[in-house]
């Protein structure tokens, strides 16, 4: 599918630092676009725009005619710098005060990489903003239910992480497991690797264990942590800092410390990048012994490194649906699809990742094609449907 142009992109220059930040909207649906904000060094607008279309497409995949919760345009917005540099905060305010008209109207946004929704939200009181999705409560039946219902269940906990922080492993995990039930493939015995132990991976992790996977590998910014026999995932959970890294304090004897691209030619079946973008490439997709690849990242693989490895008989989960969850909760849980309970969540998650990814595999099985491509194939066939319901702006 050719992606049109989106429908605004935005360049800001910041006066202190002469940083740059960036806003992408890529569509709107009843005048509203969904998208996190990322910060990390390196960042471009041709990276955002590509995330928002991305938005754009998880949005029209979760698309349900009966369902309380209608999908959203897609935006995002990213900001040029380390998130761990000492100026990083206040940067993070200007750039949240600048981009305000734009997030009381028609942006909702929330954590990303380099970012929490903690620190999201403590800026974004700072900037003046009432809320980081302020601009979806005029399409709420009852705002003040609907935001108490979305404060009840960020301060759900489960096993001492966060609900906010496993729905998106609960849904990359549940495309994990559709994608071997589909294979025939037992979970025991089936061995996973995980590049990144952040929210999103760290949670893959926990599920994927807990499911009866075997977890040999897991990366940080530190390098990689290995163990054929498996790692114990919640000692490396409850070891991490702020930023996913992991303190090796807690290994065990049989755990091996080896360089941080190890991750991605571990013996396992299953490689979960979950990460940065651009993490497998031409030069480095050779080195893959997995059968799948589970984008948990948002564009971890790159289309040509994809094309090689299809080549060769891996199979790329794309990342428009397997990390979808994520957005999706927090729009259930808003609109009232779901209420503030964890395994509502999880139920409600794992039936609709469940069910997205057999419709994508059995689309890509009926073309011959990618799983991108079948995703980007159902998301041709749903943009016109919400169109002709919504409208293409309003």
């Amino acid at each position: 599918m050719t992606a049109p142009a989106p429908l605004m992109s935005l360049v800001w220059t910041d006066h202190v630092t002469g940083r740059q930040g960036f806003l992408v909207v890529d569509r709107l649906v009843r005048g509203v676009a969904s998208g996190g904000l990322r910060m990390r060094p390196g960042c471009t607008l041709e990276e955002v725009a590509g995330l928002a279309r991305g938005m754009t497409m998880k949005e029209a995949l979760h698309y349900d005619p009966e369902a309380r919760y209608v999908p959203l345009g897609g935006a995002k917005g990213g900001i040029d710098c380390d998130p761990q540099d000492p100026g990083a905060y206040g940067l993070l305010v200007r750039y949240l005060r600048a981009m305000r008209p734009y997030i009381e109207s028609l942006w909702t946004t929330g954590e990303d990489l380099g970012l929490t929704q903690d620190l999201v939200d403590r800026a974004a009181a700072e900037a003046g903003l009432v809320s980081s999705v302020q601009a979806v409560y005029p399409l709420l039946d009852d705002e003040a239910a609907a935001r108490e219902r979305l404060a009840d269940a960020f301060a759900v906990e489960v096993d001492g992480i966060g609900l906010d922080e496993l729905a998106g492993g609960c849904g990359v995990a549940e495309s994990v497991l559709a994608a071997l039930d589909r294979a025939a493939v037992p979970y025991r015995g089936t061995r996973v690797a995980v590049q990144g132990l952040g929210t999103m991976g760290g949670a893959t992790a926990r599920f994927l264990a807990r499911a009866g996977l075997t977890v040999v590998a897991v990366a940080d910014i530190k390098g990689t942590i290995a163990n054929p026999a498996g790692l114990d995932v919640e000692a490396l959970l409850a070891a991490r800092d702020g930023y996913g890294t992991v303190d090796r304090r807690v290994l065990r004897p049989g755990d091996r410390e080896l360089p941080g691209d190890d991750w991605l030619s571990a013996d396992a079946q299953v490689l979960v990048p979950a990460a940065v973008s651009y993490a497998v490439d031409t030069a480095n997709q050779d080195r893959v012994r997995a059968r799948w690849i589970v984008e948990a990242a948002n564009m971890p693989v790159l289309p040509e490194a994809e094309a090689l490895l299809a080549a060769r008989g891996v199979t790329v989960l794309p990342d428009v649906v397997v990390n979808s969850g994520t957005n999706a909760w927090w729009w259930w849980t808003l609109f009232g699809d779901i209420g503030a309970d964890a395994e509502e969540a999880f139920a409600y998650i794992r039936r609709s990742m469940r069910a997205l990814i057999e419709l994508m595999l059995a689309r890509a099985e009926a073309d011959g094609t990618t799983p991108r491509a079948a995703a980007h194939a159902l998301v041709t066939d749903r943009l016109p449907v919400i169109a002709d319901r919504f409208g293409w702006y309003r």
